[in-house]
């Protein structure tokens, strides 16, 4: 499968090279904040590393901690995101999502809706070995509650049932109809075990069942019977079995619709969705938007932030 990311690797690389551009830029009064912009977005998360390492080896210094000193703000926190190893950045994200006071539940949703199987689990792993034994689901669950803890414990398992189960799909439709639209109150329960333990391609077809039974889409349902955390984890769910382009499009899309720019989700969808599927987000963007996603981060950012968003997003689709 090709990759529909917007950052590709870069074809003649030589990582001492790059590293040397990068000094060079740091270097004497002044920083080049365009030739560091210009270089990171054009070359892959992997040859980022071995650039990191290059330096290391070429200057005895660490390239982030050079790049922190030298660089501020909002372009700053996506450089550093662009320098660190995917894995590591959602490590780092949950990590300090839980970490403190109160939880950031919307990168719990985010991370833990939309990664593969593969990713949770080596997440999980990484989060392990990074803590000194701790468990992401312990950490997780002593900051969260009642069904929503439930649900992101499920999804935690990385354990989805494969392929349609033909002979499931109308009573797994039947059973979401009456846990939601035909009860007084609903049986949360219900919507959990469903939309946390079967594989996208049988929830899309559960969907349509859903949607023929009840002459509602699930989103709707959903947003009529919870609220909350749970609510946004759940839809969360939905759409990114249906398409996680699209649960893309439209996080970016509330970051920076309306007054203010939610930057924090902004960076985090840019860096982590830049080598993946960049191109069907932006396709996806200007289904539910009247400007492209290019336009928009245009008309929301500014300075060398806004120059290194731009390249990430990768061309217009006005």
């Amino acid at each position: 499968m090709a990759s529909r990311g917007t950052v590709k690797a870069s074809g003649n690389f030589n990582a001492n090279e790059d590293a040397e551009t990068l000094y060079k830029a740091m270097k004497g009064l002044g920083t080049d904040e365009d030739a560091i912009l210009q270089l990171l977005t054009s070359r892959s998360n992997t040859q980022r590393q071995q650039i990191k390492a290059a330096y290391k080896t070429l200057h005895g210094k660490d390239l982030v901690s050079d790049l922190k000193g030298e660089l501020g703000g909002k372009f700053e926190t996506l450089i550093v995101g662009l320098m660190t190893a995917p894995l590591a950045y959602d490590v780092t994200s949950l990590r300090n999502a839980i970490k403190g006071a109160g939880t950031d539940e919307k990168v719990l949703v985010e991370i833990l809706a939309s990664r593969t199987a593969q990713q949770v689990k080596d997440i999980v792993a990484a989060y392990r070995e990074e803590r000194g034994g701790e468990f992401l689901e312990e950490d997780i669950a002593g900051d969260t509650s009642g069904h929503f803890k439930r649900l992101l414990v499920i999804l935690l398992q990385a354990s989805r049932q494969q392929g349609v189960q033909q002979g499931n799909i109308e009573s797994d439709a039947q059973a979401l109809f009456k846990a939601g639209e035909q009860k007084f109150g609903t049986d949360e329960q219900q919507f959990i075990t469903i939309l946390g333990n079967r594989s996208a391609e049988h929830l899309r077809k559960v969907f349509d069942a859903y949607m023929k039974l009840s002459g509602y889409e699930i989103e709707e349902s959903i947003q009529r019977e919870t609220s909350g955390s749970l609510r946004d984890l759940l839809l969360a769910v939905v759409k990114c079995a249906r398409s996680v382009p699209a649960y893309f499009a439209e996080t970016l899309y509330y970051s920076m619709k309306g007054a203010g720019t939610d930057d924090q989700t902004l960076i985090r969808v840019m860096v982590t969705r830049s080598e993946v599927d960049m191109l069907d987000i932006r396709s996806e963007f200007r289904k539910i938007s009247p400007k492209s996603l290019h336009a928009m981060i245009m008309g929301d950012t500014g300075g060398d932030y806004r120059k290194a968003l731009l390249l990430l997003c990768g061309g217009d689709d006005a």
